[in-house]
């Protein structure tokens, strides 16, 4: 049975943290989620995990992160995202500063993979059950093309009690397929209701509403796709400096157009990370009962 792949979009952690030097531990003994992420990844069977970075912080991305911190247990291989690694045809706009998104970033990985594999943000917590699920969905899929999935957090397991939050809330079919993905922001509790405020009014959102938080899984095939559309994408917005190509723009295409389907995974685990600085202790205590329970070791990589 083939082994998934993980990719990992770190390459704005660099603007994110200043240095990777800088960046937070979160466990016991200095672990960052990135840690907990592939620790997770490897129990559910995943065979390689590959870094998407920036050229400005490769060098010490690659002293931390790699195959010797985690135990010679994954493969790991390191990609890169640039500004102007866009396709032929296209010139990077002078002015433009702001990242082509996190399809963008996908992308760069289309000559590292070649088996089903999940895509996760570097800063996000996902929880064991999460790499489980996914994992084992990918394994069913050497050899296809078209049928992605993604990992459907209820939103009341996504909320900051320190703030709002955006989502992308999604319709889910009978038959558990995604029907397609609507960005909500401002999403709170109040009143013990869970609403968001997009529309000038407090809109309710039920407590299992299934939402996205970028853990997708998809086939190699999917890389073709996304070529062929960000040339559309460019076309059309290479003069917006703002523009961003993002995974959900990118699946709600290729559903909508009937070239993929992406069933909707459900999980047991809740999603953690760190929105607000005031959100770290609260992770660094879940982590705290998450070893006391048995989930993760007191030391991960020992």
């Amino acid at each position: 049975m083939v082994k998934p792949t993980l990719l990992v979009l770190a390459a704005g952690m660099g603007s994110r943290y200043g240095s990777l030097k800088q960046m937070d531990g979160v466990g016991p003994n200095g672990e960052a989620i990135i840690d907990y992420s592939v620790y997770d990844a490897i129990r559910a069977g995943f065979g390689k995990v590959v870094f998407v970075i920036r050229n400005s912080f490769a060098e010490e991305f690659r002293e931390v992160f790699n195959a010797e911190r985690f135990g010679k247990r994954i493969e790991v291989e390191y990609v890169y995202q640039e500004l102007d690694k866009l396709p032929e045809g296209f010139t990077l706009p002078a002015e433009r500063v702001k990242p082509w998104g996190t399809n963008h970033a996908v992308m760069m990985a289309s000559e590292a993979i070649d088996t089903p594999f999940a895509v996760i943000n570097a800063d996000d917590f996902y929880g064991r059950d999460a790499y489980a699920v996914i994992g084992s969905y990918l394994k069913q899929l050497e050899g296809s093309e078209g049928k992605y999935c993604m990992v459907g957090y209820e939103v009341s397991k996504t909320l900051s009690e320190n703030g709002t939050v955006s989502r992308g809330v999604c319709s889910v079919d009978d038959e558990g397929n995604l029907q397609g993905m609507v960005e909500r922001t401002r999403i709170e509790r109040v009143e013990g209701t869970i609403v968001f405020h997009d529309l000038g009014t407090d809109e309710p959102l039920a407590e299992n509403t299934p939402v996205s938080m970028n853990l997708f899984g998809f086939t190699p095939d999917y890389f073709r796709h996304s070529e062929a559309f960000f040339k559309e994408f460019l076309a059309e917005n290479i003069d917006n400096l703002k523009s961003e190509f993002f995974i959900p723009l990118m699946v709600n295409k290729v559903i909508s157009e009937g070239s993929a389907t992406m069933r909707v995974l459900q999980t047991s685990s809740k999603w953690f990370g760190v929105t607000y600085k005031e959100d770290k202790p609260q992770l660094m205590q879940k982590l705290e009962e998450l070893i006391a329970e048995g989930e993760y070791p007191r030391n991960l990589w020992a």
